[in-house]
């Protein structure tokens, strides 16, 4: 018998990946379901094959989870290996040592552009999947996209644009992306950075696309060992930069900052002085290193993506704010909460533009930060349950920014079954809870696709 707790975190507990594909009809709600609620929620997230361990939490293949609500019921739930070719065991780098960008775990996030439901990892091609959670296979946008693409790509609430881009070991090291809201792949520029840092995501504003240049590189002294290959830098430095959104550009200002780095950027935005804000969850130097080590299988929990217990003396991670000012060529940054937080996520209808509010994951649940007041509380998840990313559902008639829904899967670290948690955004009161029928492993990003959703 296996000694549970001689696995590496990522293997046990509520991370503990599930052996089998299920499917399961007419779910017990407990509270009521909104009836704006028409539609799917799906999440993705690293669950590796019985007895397949890949040696990192980021890199198992992906499975997506999915739950059909409607007319106040929870009609389906199903969770399904994204079927890529590194799953059928084909190797991401080639025996001629070119690359396989199809050969990813695709393991991240999974969103909708252009009637297109995509499984994301920044390390290769999307999938696309069927509103059913089936796999139709790689997409490249019509032969348009040669690179890799993020697993954070952002669309334009006023265009319906999708901006992304990709990074490479080799370089192009970084290259920027536009897709028209009709998913036409119609511009990419390289953009200089100086050696293949791990850039996880980025933002938009109304008129600028902001990177982040940080000191998390890749290192191929560390490939073929299992795990990621990638470590801090001290000497590659932290920037940011800010470029315009203007067709062809690719001239960006730089800003230095305080060494960190940032896996998840909440929202940014032009303030009235013409100032760029971005609001992120900052690791500090030594808040990665320990977040690092506990996600590649070391001793216990700590610090990255939800994983942070209750009652930690030291976050390793919280929401902090740069202010990028061009007029006088300098940033300033600070931290707007001191509470654990990953996973940021706000009402997309206001992506690149000013937000009131943010909602993260913390130790003990869901945390809803008024970045005006400067306050935050949270929806607490006590014992054995833990609460993933809150993905906001604005409701139909909506008029205040945080009249709507916050979506979130719970998983257990006692073996349970899941649980879809509805909360009302506006106070983080309980609405509903969807009993799932299996336990569902903590997981990465997610999204709700409002219907109707068009069939491949």
């Amino acid at each position: 018998m296996t000694n549970e707790t001689a696995l590496p975190l990522y293997l046990r507990g509520r991370f503990a990946p599930v052996p089998e594909e299920h499917s399961a009809a007419d779910l017990t709600v407990r509270g009521s379901l909104p009836p704006d609620l028409d539609g799917r929620y799906l999440r993705n997230g690293p669950n590796p094959l019985p007895g397949q361990d890949k040696g990192h939490w980021f890199t198992g293949p992906g499975m997506l989870h999915g739950i059909r609500l409607r007319n106040g019921r929870a009609e389906w739930y199903r969770n399904r290996w994204v079927r890529t070719r590194e799953l059928a065991g084909h190797p991401f780098v080639r025996e001629d040592f070119t690359i396989d960008l199809a050969a990813t775990p695709a393991n991240t996030h999974v969103i909708r552009h252009a009637d297109k439901v995509l499984a994301l990892c920044e390390v290769g091609l999307p999938y696309w999947v069927s509103p059913s959670l089936e796999t139709v296979g790689p997409y490249d946008f019509e032969g348009r996209l040669t690179t890799a693409m993020t697993a954070h790509p952002k669309e334009d609430p006023a265009t319906g644009e999708l901006h992304l881009f990709g990074t490479g070991f080799a370089p192009p090291y970084l290259t920027y992306h536009r897709v028209t809201a009709e998913g036409l792949l119609l511009d990419s520029r390289p953009i200089d950075v100086p050696g293949p840092t791990m850039m996880h995501d980025f933002a938009i504003t109304e008129h600028h696309i902001v990177w982040l240049d940080l000191p998390v590189v890749f290192d191929a002294a560390l490939a073929g060992r299992g795990g990621m290959p990638h470590r801090w830098d001290e000497e590659y430095g932290a920037r940011l930069g800010v470029m315009p959104r203007t067709p062809g550009s690719t001239e960006v200002r730089w800003y230095d900052v305080d060494p960190c780095y940032v896996f998840h950027v909440g929202n940014a935005y032009e303030d009235a002085q013409g100032r760029i804000v971005l609001d992120a969850v900052r690791y500090d130097h030594a808040g990665f290193q320990k977040a690092w080590a506990d996600i590649g299988g070391s001793a216990g929990p700590s610090g990255l993506i939800g994983v942070v217990e209750p009652g930690h003396s030291q976050a390793p991670a919280v929401l902090h704010r740069w202010i990028l000012d061009p007029a006088a060529g300098r940033v300033t940054e600070s931290p707007l909460d001191d509470r654990a937080a990953e996973f940021p996520t706000h009402n997309a209808t206001l992506t690149g533009r000013p937000n009131r509010y943010l909602y993260t994951v913390s130790g003990d649940g869901i945390a809803k930060h008024d970045l005006t007041r400067h306050t935050s509380h949270v929806h607490e998840t006590p014992g054995s349950r833990y609460a993933g990313e809150a993905v906001f559902v604005a409701a139909a008639d909506g008029i205040s920014e945080d009249e709507g829904w916050l979506l979130s899967l719970v998983s257990n670290d006692d073996g349970k079954a899941g649980e879809l948690l509805v909360l009302d955004a506006a106070d983080l009161s309980v609405q509903a809870v969807v009993e799932l029928p299996h336990p569902v492993p903590a997981g990465f990003h997610g999204s709700w696709l409002p219907a109707p959703v068009h069939r491949p």
